[in-house]
């Protein structure tokens, strides 16, 4: 009975009216997706358990339920069978593509009776729970240990590619926003920069491969991109190996890093960028030529440039940079192929967010009626159960993927703000909630909730208003189904849980 009374006078009230507010604002989002003209309007119609609106309050009950019961058990629990729930829901992830039913080419939902659920929504918290306990483990260290990092992706690209295998790419693509988290646990931010940098070179390639320069001559794409690269390793060398960020190292490594810093910066920002503006000069005024190779070139002798200088000054960080240019071309060269292998749908909707193509009536429909739907809210919206767009079915998955949409033609941009500014309130509670955790484990497993919540509201409302490709994820406590409202609910109440029970180390 003590132990109930501290969980429930030290919990994060605040969080907890967030949480309802959400429920309550998503489901008259239900509501407004779900109703058709001639339905009755009145609430018992509404609550019926015949209805998507009946069945989410289904949905909503249970999961305040299960929040309660999981607020009541022992926050110890979960760090003592941390690895034992991760490994069950591998071997879940692992029998659920033979299982299933294929559901529109997915193989991620099991069928129990009357009732389905996806593996893939559970296994995010268990994942979760799994990096706490490795990362909160004696001696445990992320910043300068290849190999516990190597570990801590290992953890995350199993359930990935299990996801992968049922055929459910947007889910597995989630686990990339865990990546947040080990930056804040000390992950070099060179890594994170890897990464962004791999997406400008995909994307500024794509974009403009086919837009032609210089008479026709060469690729606007790959100007940009070899440009970009010589850019990146500049910055690169600024912040890695100028001699104040060598302090403390071996006495071997920063010998002469002075005169090697001179150097490396001098060749590649003088003559690298030097050169290839020289050549973009030469191509416009005087005579049209293909410079495209000649960027190339450029960068690949950067490239060696910098081995060189690293092995003769034994300043391997220059051979690392090295390596990152070569990569970048790698990479650059490798978007074309990765973009003809995905699936027909998929690279149609690269495409068109891209502007690479048109199809208003094809890839781009659900989009496109998204917007007009969200657009003819205006500012006050068009008021509850009234919006046309919607109720004329012309957005499809409007109950899922595409909820936000409903929002924005009911409550108009009011209501959408107010919904944003909930969702940020959220984001913002759980970074000062993790950041006042005592010890480790609650940490990690507060920012592995903070990443999560915010990559699906990121992703979610970014490709309803078409600023992010259509990968099919649902918006936390909008979209219906009782699968992921009861995996957002285990994520967000078992952190709540955590922290809680802080009082216990305090006192």
């Amino acid at each position: 009975m003590e132990k109930q009374k501290s969980i429930f006078a030290s919990i994060d009230w605040v969080t907890i009216f967030i949480y309802l507010a959400l429920l309550a604002l998503g489901w008259m989002s239900i509501c407004g997706a779900c109703y058709e003209y001639g339905q009755p309007r009145d609430i018992l119609a509404l609550a019926s358990f015949d209805t998507r609106t009946g069945m989410q309050l289904v949905w909503i009950g249970s999961s305040i339920l299960l929040a309660t019961v999981v607020l009541l058990l022992d926050d110890r629990l979960y760090d003592t069978f941390a690895y034992l729930i991760y490994g069950i829901f591998i071997i879940l992830l692992f029998i659920t593509p033979f299982l299933a039913h294929d559901i529109k080419g997915s193989l991620s939902w099991i069928k129990i009776g009357p009732f389905s659920f996806q593996s893939a929504e559970f296994a995010k918290f268990a994942t979760a729970l799994a990096l706490a306990k490795f990362m909160s483990s004696y001696g445990f260290k992320l910043q300068g240990s290849w190999k516990n990092l190597s570990l801590c992706i290992t953890l995350l690209i199993l359930p990935m590619a299990l996801i992968v295998m049922q055929k459910e790419t947007g889910s597995a693509l989630v686990y990339i926003s865990f990546f947040l988290m080990l930056y804040r646990e000390g992950m070099p931010g060179s890594i994170l920069a890897l990464g962004l940098s791999a997406i400008a070179y995909v994307v500024v390639g794509l974009r403009f491969a086919d837009e032609m320069v210089f008479g026709e001559t060469t690729s606007l794409g790959l100007l940009l991109v070899m440009a970009l690269i010589v850019i990146f390793v500049i910055a690169m060398i600024i912040s890695y190996t100028r001699p104040s960020a060598l302090q403390g190292s071996a006495v071997g490594e920063i010998r002469n890093a002075s005169q090697t810093y001179r150097r490396a910066l001098l060749d590649t920002a003088g003559l690298g960028l030097g050169t290839m503006l020289l050549l973009v000069l030469f191509a416009h005024y005087i005579q049209p030529i293909n410079i495209g190779p000649l960027f190339l070139a450029i960068c690949v002798l950067i490239s060696l440039r910098l081995l060189w200088l690293g092995f003769t000054s034994h300043i391997y960080r220059y051979c690392l940079i090295a390596v990152f240019a070569v990569g970048s071309i790698g990479i650059f060269y490798s978007a074309n192929y990765m973009l003809d292998h995905l699936k027909e749908h998929q690279r149609a909707r690269v495409q068109e967010l891209l502007g690479l193509r048109e199809d208003p009536n094809g890839v781009g429909y659900n989009v496109i009626q998204a917007k007009i739907a969200i657009g003819s809210g205006g500012l006050e919206g068009k008021g509850f159960l009234q919006g046309t767009q919607t109720k004329l079915r012309y957005v499809p998955e409007q109950e899922t993927d595409f909820i936000f949409c409903t929002m924005g033609e009911e409550q108009g941009f009011i209501g959408s703000a107010i919904v944003l500014l909930l969702f940020l309130a959220l984001l913002l509670r759980l970074i000062y909630l993790a950041e006042r955790q005592p010890y480790t484990f609650g940490r990690v497993y507060g920012y592995c909730v903070f990443s999560v919540f915010l990559f699906h509201v990121l992703i979610n409302i970014g490709m309803v208003l078409g600023l992010m490709p259509v990968i099919g994820i649902p918006l936390p406590f909008f979209s219906y189904g009782g699968s992921s409202l009861w995996g957002f609910t285990l994520l967000l109440f078992i952190f709540l849980g955590i922290d809680a029970s802080r009082v216990r180390y305090q006192r």
